[in-house]
């Protein structure tokens, strides 16, 4: 699983594995009902197996949100119960609610019963001082009664006063044990394990104890790490694309956004990583983040930037 932000680097990544779930940036609730949706919906058909994350804590929004998400066609409702910012914490939104698993096994349940796809959480291992073994079951079961049978969880508690969120991914400890425990004490669910997974072996070592592994910034840093999750974790042998491949694909793409309006440096940041570790890498990373940000910037910049790093 990745946990990704727009449908461009969506996109982009698709491109590189077919079969791991891709997950949007939260959408709040608010968003959905009140503001443009399908902007903040939209995706490529190419994109599945898509899911959507949702930000909010009112049952009957989430479940008005949950259909217009089916009706958009994702294959999941991923609620988000582990963002710590403080800017969602005053919209009850996030970490927060894991004080609150009745509530959040409340809006799981309203959203099951208007949809007919996997409605699913992500969270943390506990909040502030609320970090136990035992707050952690007491949630992970009171959710599970609304309904909820996936679980993946980021193997650090939250600290919703004094930390940002970037020092929320950083500086709480990772204690991949209670994850792997949660997995052992409760086989009947699934459990899928997130936080500081930095290569695909640490991926297939966390697989033995766990029913998946989801993966983010490592992934956005670096993407073509993940070349190989298709043959090692779904058993599809068909041929790779390569970084050029993946470019020469990516034009197409490119072009009809353009065309339609976007920006070249919306869709150029998302693939700054391609050449990661890469002779001549630096120069794909510094051509684009220079070129592709002026108002005329067009697919010429790619091609510019991929002649920087292999040449003619």
């Amino acid at each position: 699983m990745m946990e990704w932000t727009d449908r461009h680097d969506r996109y982009f990544l698709r491109l590189i594995s077919k079969h791991a779930v891709l997950y949007t940036e939260m959408v709040t609730t608010g968003a959905i009902l009140h503001g443009d949706h399908p902007k903040y919906l939209r995706f490529d058909p190419s994109e599945h197996p898509v899911a959507v994350q949702l930000g909010g804590s009112n049952p009957v929004e989430l479940a008005e949100c949950a259909k217009i998400c089916e009706e958009f066609g994702y294959d999941e409702i991923n609620l988000n119960v582990g963002c710590p910012s403080d800017r969602v914490q005053m919209g009850k939104i996030g970490a927060c609610l894991m004080a609150e698993p009745g509530l959040v096994a409340e809006c799981v349940s309203a959203m099951n019963n208007v949809v007919s796809i996997p409605v699913t959480v992500k969270h943390r291992i506990g909040i502030d001082d609320f970090d136990s073994y035992d707050f952690l079951t007491k949630f992970v079961e009171t959710v599970h009664q609304g309904g909820c049978d996936t679980f993946i969880v980021h193997a650090r508690k939250a600290i919703l006063s004094g930390l940002s969120p970037k020092q929320n991914r950083e500086i709480p400890p990772l204690h991949y044990d209670v994850v792997y425990r949660l997995k052992q004490d409760y086989p009947h669910l699934e459990v899928i394990l997130n936080g500081g997974v930095t290569s695909l072996e640490q991926a297939e070592s966390h697989k033995k104890h766990v029913d998946g592994v989801m993966i983010g910034r490592e992934a956005y840093h670096n993407p073509f790490m993940l070349s190989d999750v298709d043959s090692r974790f779904y058993a599809d042998e068909r041929e790779t694309l390569s970084r050029k491949q993946i470019v020469e694909a990516l034009i197409p793409y490119i072009e009809s956004e353009l065309n339609s309006g976007t920006r070249l440096q919306h869709i150029s940041r998302h693939i700054l990583g391609l050449f990661h570790a890469q002779p001549r890498g630096k120069l794909w990373r510094r051509y684009l983040s220079e070129n592709a940000y002026k108002t005329e910037a067009g697919i010429e910049v790619i091609e510019a930037a991929t002649r920087q790093v292999l040449g003619d």
